[in-house]
């Protein structure tokens, strides 16, 4: 096993700061919003939000799952606020966002698992944007395609839910999740028309033969959209970094994905779901990225 103490030199994040990043904090602050970027220590932060985008997580900060390589609490969840919807549909407005990325925690306590909210937000943010792009990463619905349907019947442009890890790690990594669960969910958004996406972390203790496979079953999914990057532990008390893959090993993974017929993979050790999102699905959706960071600081 490789030596895991010490970060590798190509595993440098950019450092929170700039006017760009100043401003979308305070918007994210103003409108009592909540990020993946915070909730789940993500590492392009500091890039991500100078660029002027940030990926807004709906229904809390609260998860009802407890995945061991998440960094997002886990507990009792707060009760739903229905204002939420509209104030993502204004923060997204005031970005002038042409692709806006929307994800969730998991509120498996909830009858209809939250997907009401998901399309209430959905909705408002196509009403209030109807020239932005909208790509969703939801949790699993416990398998419930109805309840997908919900979500997929608002009309986003991109669906996205990740598989997260290899099959063999599905239940140690993700704990409440299944592989052939996470699989139908892409399926079933993929024979509605939706253009998908996946992603899958390196680094949890996979072995190579797995990773293929994932791949391999990705491909047969007919999924557009493949993120793969390294996966980073958030506490001590997470799953523990098996290795630390190098860049060229990420190229290579990519070439094979691509040469399997997946449209688009995005594949390096700080690649993350949301990373780059506007440009991963331009090939689907068709609109450029505006970088707003300077426009938002003036404003």
């Amino acid at each position: 096993m490789d030596d895991t103490s010490r970060k590798p030199s190509w595993l440098r994040a950019k450092l929170p700061t700039g006017p760009g990043y100043a401003a979308v904090r305070k918007l994210v602050d103003d409108n009592s919003l909540h990020t993946v970027c915070q909730s789940a220590q993500c590492p392009n932060l500091g890039e991500c939000w100078s660029r002027g985008t940030a990926t807004v997580m709906i229904l809390g900060n609260i998860c009802t799952r407890s995945c061991n390589f998440c960094a997002i609490q886990t507990g009792r969840p707060t009760e739903l606020d229905l204002g939420e919807p509209a104030r993502v549909a204004e923060a997204v407005a005031k970005m002038n966002l042409k692709h806006c990325v929307i994800t969730s925690v998991a509120r498996d306590e909830l009858k209809d698992g939250g997907a009401s909210v998901w399309a209430a937000t959905i909705r408002a943010v196509k009403y209030r944007n109807p020239n932005t792009a909208v790509e969703v990463l939801t949790p699993d619905w416990k398998g419930n395609t109805a309840l997908l349907d919900l979500v997929l019947d608002a009309g986003p442009d991109i669906f996205n839910h990740n598989l997260e890890t290899v099959e063999r790690l599905q239940k140690p990594v993700r704990v409440q999740a299944r592989y052939d669960r996470s699989r139908s969910i892409l399926q079933h958004a993929k024979s509605r028309g939706f253009t998908t996406k996946t992603g899958i972390m390196l680094g949890l203790g996979e072995r190579e033969e797995e990773i293929a496979q994932t791949l391999r079953d990705i491909a047969a999914d007919k999924t557009d959209i493949v993120t793969i990057g390294q996966y980073l532990q958030p506490t001590p008390q997470h799953w523990k970094i098996a290795r630390w893959v190098h860049p060229d090993e990420f190229a290579r993974w990519k070439e094979f994905g691509l040469g399997l017929g997946i449209g688009v993979i995005e594949s390096g050790a700080m690649v993350r779901s949301s990373y780059h999102a506007d440009e991963q699905s331009q090939k689907y959706t068709g609109v450029e990225h505006l970088n707003t960071a300077n426009a938002l600081a003036e404003a």
